[in-house]
């Protein structure tokens, strides 16, 4: 099973003895790459099977969450946290100095399907007739579709690409904008200091941008403004990078769609207004969870922990 990489990372050599895996399906996966590596189980929901002091490497649980991040700081040793996922914000700083490694490429494929299907359930309003469905109710009506439709991709990175590619078949136009402007072989990409002069022209919007501190709130109440009359949001990102108040008030008002994969606060309380905000789909966070994410988990991790074993360059590092 391939899976897509970043470029290898040319560091010293971490002198790694002892690594944290989380459950026994990490075990029986890399077991026989580890070479010398001591291999301990451990999901960081509690305190670790071993001497805290023992443990250098880590590979993050993610269903740990805040509390799996705050028992990070408490290896005096920790050499290395390998992530799961493509994000990484919050590990550098709970690494405490450590170095910090993603799984950049895993999720590209399967969170650029959830985008497109966001964007066509959003489109051709096939939530509205999955309700009717369910009420016995026939009624047709006319939607925006894709076509012809302006698509403005938020995040140049692997998964910007891959929503992109899948995109353009549809005959969309097609404006993306990363961190600097560039070129590559899908076209112009375009830096942030463009995106007022661009939001106008959005009939959607797909954000799939980092979480740091510049891209926090980045979509305020001045940038949905911005957008035209009608214009669907698509989050895929991370919830933080959206003001929920200001969103909120522009779907209530009826001006604007959503259908967003992630939401801040994450998991939506059950009481929280967004729920029942018009012209808004929300699926749970689901991106990366597709049958195809745990071969690909398999191989990257044992090309990662063989070269752990035998001391070589990492792959993915972010910190």
């Amino acid at each position: 099973m391939s899976y897509c990489r970043q470029r290898e990372t040319i560091m010293t050599t971490l002198d790694i003895k002892t690594l944290a895996l989380p459950t026994s399906w990490h075990m029986d996966t890399v077991q026989d790459v580890a070479g010398p590596l001591r291999l301990v189980k451990w999901d960081l929901r509690d305190d670790p099977p071993i001497p805290a002091r023992e443990i250098d490497a880590v590979v993050f649980h993610h269903p740990a969450g805040k509390a799996g991040l705050a028992r990070l700081g408490q290896l005096p040793n920790l050499k290395l946290v390998q992530t799961q996922s493509t994000g990484y914000d919050g590990f550098v700083e709970a690494a405490g100095g450590a170095t910090v490694a993603n799984a950049y490429g895993l999720h590209a494929e399967a969170t650029a399907e959830l985008a497109l299907g966001l964007i066509l359930a959003g489109q051709r309003s096939l939530f509205d007739f999955a309700v009717d469905q369910k009420a016995h109710r026939w009624a047709p009506k006319q939607t925006p579709g894709l076509v012809d439709r302006t698509v403005l991709i938020i995040g140049a990175g692997g998964i910007g690409r891959a929503i992109a590619e899948r995109l353009l078949p549809f005959g969309v136009t097609l404006l993306r904008v990363g961190q600097r402007a560039r070129e590559d072989d899908l076209g112009v990409i375009r830096s942030n200091s463009e995106l007022p002069a661009l939001l106008p022209q959005a009939d959607i919007v797909v954000l799939i941008t980092p979480l740091n501190d510049a891209t926090h709130h980045l979509v305020n109440a001045d940038f949905l403004a911005r957008l035209p009359d009608g214009a669907l949001v698509v989050n895929v990102a991370r919830g933080p990078v959206v003001d929920t108040d200001a969103l909120l008030a522009e779907l209530q008002s009826g001006r604007l769609r959503a259908a967003l994969d992630v939401v801040e606060p994450e998991p939506l309380p059950g009481d929280h207004p967004l729920w029942d905000a018009p012209n808004t789909l929300i699926t749970p966070h689901v991106g990366g969870r597709s049958e195809a994410l745990k071969p690909r988990l398999s191989a990257f991790l044992r090309d990662q922990v063989g070269r752990i074993a035998r001391g070589e360059p990492l792959l993915n590092i972010v910190s």
